[in-house]
């Protein structure tokens, strides 16, 4: 469904692009997602276990850039992973400011059972796309994920008294 703003012209095909672009995210993560494989975690905590599992040990601040979630949020969620004994925190010994999140035995066990089932589900619902449109698809995504507005960054500027 096209936007029903009546914008500039510039207006219209960016939020036509947007609405595109956040319905087939919605409803590629739905599909994915009602296919059982991560069950029971959330979507969230799947990408806790899954980061861990490909990064190793990280810090909770990082984990929260990783997967764009506020550390408010990625707290509760390392709190139910660790209450499902599938995750543990432990002090930095070089720096006791710092927190580290690891995977257990039993978060290993599970990440690693589940998750070539999750990538083959993946492969199966991209597949309405060709390698190539992927591949375009991919660095698009990227492109546009890397892309600093400039309207953002005068306006981080006029907020800051010009600095």
């Amino acid at each position: 469904m096209p936007t029903h703003y009546q914008g500039s012209a510039r207006e219209v095909r960016a939020l036509n692009a947007f609405i595109k672009l956040t319905r087939a995210s919605d409803s590629l993560l739905s599909r994915l997602f009602r296919r059982g494989v991560v069950d029971p975690l959330t979507p969230t905590q799947f990408g806790v276990l899954e980061t861990l599992y490909h990064l190793g040990p990280l810090c909770q601040g990082e984990l929260s850039g990783k997967l764009l979630r506020s550390g408010g949020n990625i707290t509760l969620v390392i709190d139910n992973l660790e209450k499902q004994e599938l995750v543990r925190r432990e002090r930095d010994k070089e720096d006791r400011r710092l927190v580290r999140v690891s995977l257990t035995p039993k978060g290993q066990a599970l990440i690693q059972e589940i998750f070539p089932k999750q990538a083959a589900a993946i492969a199966e619902e991209m597949q309405a796309l060709t390698p190539e449109e992927q591949d375009q698809l991919g660095a698009l995504c990227k492109k546009l994920g890397k892309y600093s507005c400039p309207s953002e960054i005068d306006s981080d500027q006029t907020t800051d008294g010009g600095v």
